[in-house]
């Protein structure tokens, strides 16, 4: 900082200013042009190479050789994969480490040369009036290296397309969104720099029965209106293993049963989560005669459609529909 202070007073000074505009750094050296100044034989070209090479040319080392590219797969699951957990084999376009040159871009039995440019640093320095700016080589693109002899199959890139296969490995429990990510397994970096990594995307499909929300599942179970009235046991197919349901009698459609512990392993660990079964009444259709007749015989058990007892939903709408038309006609 004292540097740049002491920079800024010559751009300020006419007088300091023109002492360097004719003699240039050597105005400010001891015993030189003018005296004083920045003493103990200071390069003013170095103060605002340091200052601003850093901030225009990006420092003044080596540019590193890129690192490779990540890479992203979306893999699709079937609810059941995404549940258990399932290996999978992938297939993927990369770029990957020439295997001729090993990623170093010449032809075997030679080696990159040092760019004669800027003499393997990278970075030349440019002069613009009293400025010192440091620029990327524009030789060799700020390697510090140029390749005379390529290598004919990589071409000097010292890196190949190819498809390459993997197995992946998902953990039980995932669900869409998550993202599994394999170290290493991008594209090959530039000029053996470190490769880049594979996000698997896992995106997980509709399932016929089940819905997930969370590491818990629900799904409907439909019954016959005998069942839901007398009660009775129907076995769930869960994810893992079957289960039997046991329906209480007297059970209404929209009844929420829980089963504990028979939803989805948590990926990320803790409680595993329920099932959550909403239990559907269905009206019988294609009623032969036989069956017909014993319905309308219970119907008539109940005292018609509008039944006290064994209907009290059914009475209690009735009930409101007849007070309401009482209501308008009073």
């Amino acid at each position: 900082f004292k540097e740049i202070k002491e920079a800024y007073e010559v751009l300020t000074d006419s007088q300091k200013r023109a002492a360097y505009d004719q003699y240039g750094h050597a105005a400010f050296e001891q015993g030189g042009m003018g005296g004083g100044g920045f003493g103990g034989g200071a390069d003013f070209s170095d103060i605002f190479g340091d200052v601003f090479g850093d901030i225009f040319g990006g420092g003044r080392g080596r540019q590193r050789a890129a690192r490779g590219a990540d890479l992203r797969y979306n893999m699709e699951l079937t609810l059941e994969e995404a549940v258990r957990g399932v290996t999978k084999e992938i297939r993927i376009p990369t770029l990957e480490e020439c295997d001729v040159c090993h990623g170093s871009g010449a032809k075997p039995g030679t080696q990159p040369q040092t760019c004669p440019t800027c003499h393997g640093s990278g970075q030349v320095q440019m002069r613009q009036g009293f400025f010192a700016v440091q620029q990327t080589c524009p030789h060799c693109q700020g390697r510090g290296t140029l390749i005379k002899d390529p290598c004919n199959k990589c071409h000097g890139h010292g890196r190949v397309e190819r498809s390459k296969t993997l197995s992946v490995k998902i953990p039980a429990g995932v669900d869409t969104g998550d993202r599994i990510r394999l170290a290493g397994e991008g594209e090959a970096g530039e000029h053996g720099a470190p490769a880049g990594d594979l996000y698997v995307q896992v995106q997980v499909k509709q399932h016929p029965i089940f819905e997930r929300e969370g590491n818990n599942l629900y799904c409907e179970v439909p019954i016959n209106f005998a069942m839901a009235a007398l009660g009775g046991e129907i076995e769930v197919p869960p994810l893992d293993g079957r289960v039997k349901l046991k329906v209480p009698g007297e059970t209404q459609t929209g009844k929420l049963f829980r089963m504990r512990g028979k939803g989805v392993k948590s990926v990320r660990g803790g409680a595993q989560g329920d099932l959550l079964c909403r239990v559907v009444v269905e009206t019988p259709v294609g009623l032969n005669e036989k069956q017909k007749q014993l319905l309308q015989e219970l119907q008539e058990s109940f005292g018609g459609p509008t039944g006290e007892h064994n209907s009290p939903r059914s009475k209690s709408f009735f009930d409101g529909v007849k007070k309401f038309f009482d209501d308008l006609t009073r």
